[in-house]
Parts: C-alpha cells; sequence; structure tokens
C-alpha cells in the first residue's frame, strides 16, 4: 500500500497494487497481413499508435470475418512487438481494425486514460521489460504476459477521472502545438519555394505589394565578405569560449544544447584573428554536413573549420535575407549540384564563393526576412512549449502515480 506525492484535494486514500489483467480485458490483432483498400474501416499498427489515425483500410467484410472484438470508444492500445509499451486512448465511436503488433484492453470499470498514464510509469515499464522478449527480432511481448504486470492505482472513482481527465488535458496540448509547429513548418517550406525565383525566373511566384522590379542576380563573393575558417581545431576546454561547429549550424539557428565544446580565450584569438563573427553574420557549412545555415545571435563564439561566415554589403544584400536564401530549395539543388565526395558530401569554399545568389531590392530583402524570421518564431514558440509541456507531465507522472 502507498501513496503519491502530489495528489488533488481531497484524496488521501492508500493506492494498490494490483495485476493489470485484474483491470482490463485483453485482445489480439489479426495475425496476417490484409487486403488493404482505399477505403472502409480505418487499420492500425504499431506505427500508428500516437495518432490512432491510418491511411490503411480494409473492407466491411474482411472486419466483420476477423474481428468479433474490436477498439471501441474508451478503449486503450498498447504497441506490442517492436516498440512495446506506448498506449493511447481510442477516442473514435467509429469501427477500427488493428494488427497483432497492438494489444487492445477493454477496461473494466476503471477510468481509461487514469490507466493509460499509470501504464507510462517506471514502476509498470519495469514490469513490462521484464516479461519482454528482448532477444526476438524485432522484440515483443506476448498477449498473455501483459495482463501479469503489476500497477499501482487508486480505486476511488472521482481520483481517477480527476487524473486522467488532467493528463488527457495535457496529450490535447501537446498535440496542438505539434500540430502548430507542423503547420508552420509546411508554410515556411511553401514559402521558401515561392518567396524566391525558380528555374532561372526573375520574379517569385509570390512576393509584397508594391514590389514589381526584376530581380538582380551576382556571385556571392560580389556581394559579400567572408571568412573561411579551415585549418586545425584548436584544443577544447571545459569552459571558455563557445565553439560553434558544422553540427551546430541547423535550420538557420545555432543550437547551443546538442553539441557543447569550448575553447580558451587565447585560443580563440588566434583562431579568429582572421575576423570575429559579429551578431546577423551568416554562417553556411562545407561538409559533415554540408550547406546547413544559421545566423550569429550571440557575441564571442569561436567558429570551428568546415564553416564559411557571410556577411552581406551593406545596403546591398540583407543578412536576414541571406540567411534564408542559401536554406532555400533553389540555392540548396545548386549547393548539391557542386558539392562532391563520397559518403561524405563536401563543397570547397572557392566553389561556394563563385555562386550566384539573386535578390531584390534592399527593401524587398528585408520585408522577405522579416516574414521568414516570423515564420521561424513561431516554429520555436511551439517547439518549446511542446518541450515544456512534455516535461511537465514527465513530473506529474512520478509524482502523481506510484
Amino acid at each position: 500500500m502507498a501513496k503519491p506525492t502530489i495528489r488533488f484535494r481531497g484524496f488521501d486514500d492508500e493506492w494498490e497494487q494490483r495485476k493489470l489483467g485484474e483491470l482490463v480485458g485483453i485482445y489480439d490483432g489479426v495475425h496476417q497481413t490484409p487486403e488493404y483498400q482505399d477505403s472502409g474501416i480505418m487499420f492500425l499498427s504499431v506505427e500508428n499508435i500516437a495518432t490512432l489515425k491510418s491511411e490503411k483500410y480494409i473492407s466491411e467484410e474482411a472486419f466483420e470475418r476477423d474481428y468479433k472484438v474490436y477498439p471501441e470508444k474508451g478503449d486503450i492500445l498498447m504497441t506490442r512487438i517492436g516498440d512495446v509499451g506506448t498506449t493511447n486512448v481510442v477516442e473514435t465511436a467509429e469501427k477500427v481494425a488493428f494488427y497483432v503488433s497492438l494489444a487492445l484492453l477493454k477496461p473494466n470499470g476503471i477510468d481509461a486514460y487514469f490507466l493509460s498514464n499509470a501504464m507510462k510509469t517506471n514502476v509498470f515499464q519495469k514490469g513490462l521489460r521484464e516479461r519482454t522478449l528482448v532477444t526476438a527480432i524485432p522484440q515483443k511481448i506476448n498477449k498473455d504476459e501483459i495482463g501479469k504486470i503489476d500497477i499501482f492505482i487508486t480505486n476511488n472513482d472521482e481520483e481517477q477521472q480527476k487524473i486522467g481527465a488532467y493528463f488527457s488535458n495535457l496529450d490535447h496540448l501537446i498535440t496542438l502545438h505539434q500540430r502548430k509547429c507542423d503547420e508552420t513548418k509546411k508554410l515556411k517550406k511553401y514559402m521558401l519555394q515561392k518567396m524566391f525565383p525558380q528555374n532561372g525566373s526573375k520574379v517569385p511566384e509570390i512576393r509584397f505589394k508594391g514590389f514589381t522590379d526584376e530581380w538582380e542576380q551576382r556571385k556571392l563573393i560580389e556581394v559579400c565578405d567572408y571568412v573561411d575558417y579551415r585549418g586545425k581545431t584548436p584544443t577544447k576546454t571545459e569552459d571558455g569560449i563557445f565553439l560553434v561547429t558544422a553540427k551546430n549550424v541547423k535550420d538557420g539557428f545555432i543550437d547551443y544544447e546538442t553539441s557543447k565544446e569550448y575553447i580558451s580565450e587565447n585560443a580563440y584569438e588566434e583562431v579568429m584573428r582572421r575576423g570575429k563573427p559579429e551578431i546577423g553574420d551568416v554562417l553556411i557549412t562545407t561538409e559533415a554536413p554540408c550547406g546547413n545555415v544559421a545566423q550569429v545571435n550571440k557575441a564571442d563564439i569561436a567558429l570551428a573549420q568546415r564553416i564559411i561566415k557571410y556577411r552581406g554589403h551593406i545596403g546591398v544584400v540583407d543578412n536576414t535575407y541571406l540567411k534564408h536564401y542559401l536554406l532555400s530549395p533553389e540555392f540548396q539543388k545548386i549547393l548539391n549540384a557542386k558539392s562532391s565526395g563520397g559518403t561524405v558530401q563536401g563543397i570547397k569554399g572557392s566553389i561556394l564563393h563563385q555562386q550566384k545568389i539573386i535578390y531584390p531590392s534592399y527593401e524587398e530583402q528585408k520585408k522577405i526576412g522579416q516574414h521568414m524570421d516570423s515564420l521561424d518564431n513561431l516554429i520555436t514558440l511551439h517547439q518549446h512549449k511542446c518541450e515544456e509541456l512534455k516535461k511537465l507531465k514527465k513530473f506529474m507522472l512520478q509524482n502523481m502515480f506510484i
């Protein structure tokens, strides 16, 4: 008998340990791959667990033949082959078919959202791992083993419902922000294709009102100052000046979290003697990976080899516009055509500098850059909200359950 750390006010009863099989009925999906068709009954498999949505369908006749028991609203589906132990609650009232890679759990008088999240806790997942055939390829848990796993629950229906509703709301918020993030990424991709001229054209398909002039085309070296950071990378230190490597240059931003490396101030002065990066400068990687772009947003950072820094001539090329143009499908296509190498593709700085970029008036460039940055800011906002909510959910799973 035990109690969780965090509870809703008014609940103080001990929780009890039960076997999952005492709380749910457990059922198998079909073992054979069905004949798919364009419409009919939606067919779910392990890869659909996050959304419980699929573009695969089976006929009504096949469904009636193969499914005496099938998922209904309020049931739980759990992955059991490959990915083992991920759960989701069925929210549709329509008929749904499912493959053997999923187990169907039909709750017996217990809140589905409460139970689904209780199954995400460390205690349950540990029990799941102990009964999983990890030597199988892919790993799996047999259906009959699922019901033998221990799980802690409250028997108070009202407490179950409150906890279940809390986590359901968290999941919906995470889904909302993830959807907004994905939609904005699609919009940005579309605008990168449409707001820059394609296939030799001198004007884009979409542009801001009031701009009609043809765009100019010049070599990078003619409209930008540059520094090509080559040579031996200095010895790393535990702290000091942050060293931006090719791994840190991503999607228009410098990623300061994935890879953290530092060099001493003395090494910094030596490496940066040809030109220190300034806020607004545009970086592009030349190898491992090739063609990633970011804009400098912090002073006093060092740049490693395989990075070239560009700074547009004032009044000619706006740096923010340049960043987004280098990320555009048109320029990336040029870059891919000019790069060389086997597994690791790369491009020489001398070749990159000679590549032509196309640009409108300085005023129009600034509008394009601001518009693209606003999309990036929206993407970042929704990503951060998603990460914060996921951290909150992880914390609450650890503290609102046993």
